[in-house]
């Protein structure tokens, strides 16, 4: 069942961790919902999203096992999603995961039915963010800033510009799911 499987995308520093961050908070009344713990080639320590950080060479073993349902390469560091991630779809939860704009086409070849949400902002607002990080140094924030920023979505995809109120972008994105997810329950009774 893809229609619960929420893929959020969007350049480094459009607030994607705090939008998610703050819907967990706001969950109450909602479906039952899984929130995806990537596994990163960054330290643990790194700060950013709870993640699960470890060596190029343990993520290749990890890979070679097929441990992951969906992996990629972004900004010099390996990204993946466990299968055991995304086992609650079989059960109905939505399942979010904080994915990657490259990777897109290859979610919805496996999950035709996903939810896609875009999270953007502002250029300069992005900077701002990935200075305040101080994760990079000025040479790699630039060429995340420099990243092609067009995203081809799909028809009913979310979007929400995060330049405001943290609880301005989460209550969009709690809206823009109810309203997709409706849609969709409509469209498969027919």
């Amino acid at each position: 069942m893809s229609r619960r499987l929420v893929y959020v995308i969007g350049p480094s520093g459009a607030g994607k961790d705090s939008v998610l961050l703050g819907l967990r908070a706001a969950w109450d009344g909602m479906p039952p919902a899984h929130w995806a713990r990537r596994t990163i080639t960054r330290s643990a320590q790194a700060g950013g999203e709870a993640h699960e950080g470890v060596s190029e060479s343990a993520f290749e073993r990890l890979q070679r096992a097929q441990a992951f349902a969906m992996a990629w390469q972004a900004n010099g560091l390996s990204y993946g999603v466990r299968r055991t991630e995304l086992a609650p779809l079989s059960t109905g939860h939505g399942v979010f995961v904080n994915g990657s704009r490259a990777y897109l086409p290859t979610v919805l070849r496996h999950w035709p039915d996903a939810s896609v949400v875009h999270i953007t902002a502002p250029a300069a607002v992005l900077e701002q963010r990935l200075l305040g990080r101080r994760r990079e140094d000025g040479a790699a924030i630039a060429q995340r800033l420099a990243r092609d920023a067009a995203a081809e979505l799909p028809p009913g995809a979310v979007q929400i510009v995060n330049d405001g109120a943290l609880a301005s972008a989460v209550q969009a994105l709690r809206e823009g799911l109810c309203a997709r997810w409706a849609g969709q329950e409509k469209a498969a009774s027919r």
